[in-house]
């Protein structure tokens, strides 16, 4: 995250003794990404946070993969995807590759009764239903619909819903999610062209410290399997912090859209990138203004990625029979355009109120068995006139 945030109590110099008032040592941490290199925090614990009493048990999550190589274009009814109740269970990965996982989520219950930790991935959470508190080692967020929450790898986090009905799109990417590069200048400052700016971010407030001892369970993900570790201490015992590494939400309705007198290609509504993806927003926005304008956009071939569209709400104008919570993989190697009709229903419109997430991954995604029980089975014709 290119912004400096400082939360709580933190030392004058880094590396340097810290301690409290009653002259107990506060125990430092670099929190980081890509070694030494990639952007950091530097963190202050009441207890070493490394304090491993047991190891209880390693399960295997690798995704079952139904079709290794995908040609075919996909409707997945995502709002078919049953709900349960444990927050990290809900979670059905749908697509995958090398790069990332591309899954939907949607539970029931309130991650309250362990602490979790993706030791691989930093995770993009999308939430299309729900409300609730993002609580973390750095800090809370509280986010509603249209939220995205960005959480780095190794971020040890809790999460709170208000009710019962969630639904998420997420992701996990195994290089670090930034904002676009082209929307910042040598600094890391966004730009005056950028559809967001710093002051849309939700940084992480109401740090919470907690200076217990006892039996902590942290379910981590790595390498495909799930570990349950049992900690001596709080996770949540950091007294203060200061960097560029730490989780952060956005809202897509502060996402402002790029118009153009005709049809702008879909990089202008780019949110986020890894070097292996981009991920878009698309929002209410004007149509293209040139008096033969066609709203709708132009046939494109997939050459160098694979589509992967959400649908959020509104209408999908390219699209036909297109309903909340589905998604479309629209694989690279094959053109694909507006669904017949839509070309012709979109002259003349003014305005679009649609809503959609789109990651694109420059490598083919392999499609799941979670993904073939929500498969409608006919998207790939729907071009047939």
């Amino acid at each position: 995250m290119p912004i400096y945030h400082q939360l709580g109590k933190i030392p004058h110099k880094r590396h340097t003794q810290f301690k409290s008032d009653e002259g107990k040592f506060y125990y430092e941490q670099l929190f980081g990404t890509e070694g030494f290199h990639g952007h950091a925090s530097l963190l202050y614990h009441v207890h070493r946070p490394t304090q491993v009493k047991e190891i209880l048990s390693s399960k295997d999550v690798a995704p079952k993969i139904a079709v290794d190589k995908n040609i075919k274009a996909l409707l997945l009814q995502g709002f078919k995807v049953t709900a349960e109740d444990d927050f990290v269970e809900s979670r059905k990965a749908l697509l995958v590759n090398s790069d990332c996982v591309i899954g939907l989520a949607a539970p029931r219950k309130s991650l309250t009764t362990y602490f979790y930790k993706n030791a691989d991935a930093d995770e993009m959470l999308f939430i299309h239903k729900g409300s609730g508190t993002l609580r973390t080692f750095m800090g809370n967020i509280p986010f509603e619909y249209g939220d995205y929450l960005i959480i780095p790898r190794g971020m040890i986090y809790q999460i709170e819903f208000n009710t019962e009905d969630n639904r998420l799109l997420y992701m996990e990417s195994y290089s670090p999610i930034y904002t676009p590069k082209r929307y910042k200048n040598n600094s890391g400052q966004l730009l005056e062209h950028s559809p967001f700016c710093e002051r849309d971010f939700k940084l992480p407030k109401q740090l919470e410290t907690h200076d217990s001892t006892g039996d902590f369970i942290i379910k981590i993900k790595k390498q495909n399997m799930l570990h349950e570790f049992v900690y001596a201490t709080h996770p949540f015992d950091v007294v203060g912090y200061d960097g560029y590494n730490f989780p952060f939400g956005f809202s897509i309705h502060d996402f402002e859209p790029i118009t153009g007198r005709v049809h702008q290609p879909p990089p202008v509504h780019q949110t986020f990138e890894t070097n292996a993806l981009v991920v878009c927003s698309f929002c209410p926005r004007l149509y293209d203004y040139h008096p033969l304008a066609i709203p709708a956009p132009y046939n494109h071939s997939n050459i160098d990625s694979d589509e992967v569209l959400y649908y959020v709400d509104g209408d999908f104008m390219s699209r036909n029979n297109i309903e909340q919570g589905h998604i479309t993989l629209h694989p690279k190697g094959i053109p694909h355009g507006p669904a017949p009709g839509a070309m012709e229903r979109s002259i003349g419109l003014k305005d679009t109120h649609e809503l959609a997430v789109m990651i694109d991954t420059f490598r083919p995604l392999m499609v799941t068995e979670e993904a073939m029980k929500i498969d409608d089975g006919k998207y790939y014709k729907s071009w047939m006139e």
